[in-house]
C-alpha cells in the first residue's frame, strides 16, 4: 500500500445527529482533523445526506480518503440516511453507536441501553481527557448531565429542556413575547422586554444549571470538574460559577474514541 493509501486507511467520518444540529468531524489517525456542523433536518434521504458529507469532505480536500465512518443518532428517522450516506462514502457499513458497542466506560445504570448516542460518545470522550470525578453538561436541545464518580463509573445523570428549546415554549405559550436573540443581558432586570426575556433564558439557565450542579455535589458528598460541550458551551462556561472548562468538540472526539475500541484496522 502507497502512503496515500496507508493515510486513507485510517480516515474516519463521524456523524453526530441531534435534534437542533448534526456534527460532522474528520479524523486521521485517531486525531479530529475537521469538523462541520448543520442544521438537523425533519427528513432525509440517504443521497442528502451524502450530498452534506460531500461539502463538508469537499472542503477539507479529502473525499477519496475516507475509508470507515461511525455514526451517532438521537433522531431515529435520520439513522438509516446517515449509515447509508457514510457507507456509501466509504466503501464500508459504518459503527452505529448503540447497545453491543464497548465504550470503556463503566456504568451504573439500570439499563444503559437508554443512554442517548451522544451521551456515551460524551462520557467516553470525557473519560480518556479528565481525571474522574467529573460531570458533563451538554448544552443542545436539552441540557443533559452526565456525572463520573470518583472511581470513574457513570453513575447516572439530569435531562432537562434546553434554553434555546425554552425560549422557543416561551414565545408559543405567550402571544406578548416573541423569541429574541439569546445573547447575554448587561443586566438581570431587565429595561425592556426582550431584554426581560434574555435575562429569565440565559441567566435563569445559568441558574438552574449552577443549582443542580450544586445539588449533585451534595448527593455525592464532594465536588467534580464540570465540563460543558455544545453550540453554547463557551457562553455558559463564562457566565456559571461552577463550570470550569468548555470542550465544544467532546461527542465528536467520543465518536473517534469508540470507533478505535470497536472497529479492528
Amino acid at each position: 500500500m502507497d502512503k496515500r493509501g496507508e493515510a486513507a486507511a485510517r480516515t474516519v467520518l463521524a456523524v453526530d445527529v441531534g435534534n437542533t444540529t448534526t456534527g460532522l468531524g474528520l479524523f486521521e489517525d485517531g486525531d479530529l482533523a475537521a469538523t462541520w456542523s448543520l442544521t438537523t433536518p425533519e427528513r432525509m434521504t440517504a443521497d442528502e445526506a451524502r450530498a452534506a458529507a460531500l461539502s463538508f469532505l469537499h472542503a477539507t480536500e479529502r473525499v477519496p480518503e475516507v475509508r470507515d465512518g461511525i455514526v451517532a443518532s438521537v433522531v431515529p428517522g435520520l439513522t438509516d440516511a446517515w449509515t447509508a450516506a457514510v457507507a456509501a462514502l466509504s466503501g464500508r457499513r459504518p459503527l452505529v453507536v448503540g447497545p453491543g458497542l464497548k465504550t470503556g466506560v463503566r456504568m451504573r445504570y439500570h439499563d444503559p441501553a437508554e443512554i442517548g448516542a451522544d451521551r456515551i460518545a460524551d462520557l467516553a470522550a470525557a473519560k480518556e481527557s479528565y481525571e474522574p470525578p467529573f460531570l458533563v453538561v451538554d448544552l443542545g436541545t436539552t441540557t443533559n448531565f452526565e456525572v463520573v464518580d470518583e472511581d470513574g463509573v457513570f453513575v447516572g445523570g439530569i435531562i432537562a429542556p434546553g434554553f434555546k428549546l425554552s425560549a422557543r415554549a416561551l414565545a408559543e405559550a405567550a402571544a406578548q413575547l416573541a423569541v429574541v436573540d439569546l445573547r447575554t443581558p448587561a443586566s438581570v432586570i431587565g429595561k425592556s422586554t426582550r431584554e426581560a426575556v434574555q435575562a429569565g433564558v440565559v441567566m435563569g439557565e445559568v441558574a438552574r444549571i449552577d443549582g443542580l450542579i450544586d445539588m449533585v455535589w451534595r448527593e455525592l458528598g464532594y465536588e467534580t470538574l464540570v465540563i460543558a460541550t455544545g453550540e453554547d458551551a463557551q457562553t455558559m462556561r463564562a457566565l456559571s460559577s461552577r463550570i470550569r472548562a468548555a470542550d465544544d468538540h467532546l461527542t465528536l472526539r467520543g465518536l473517534g474514541i469508540l470507533h478505535a475500541l470497536n472497529r479492528r484496522p
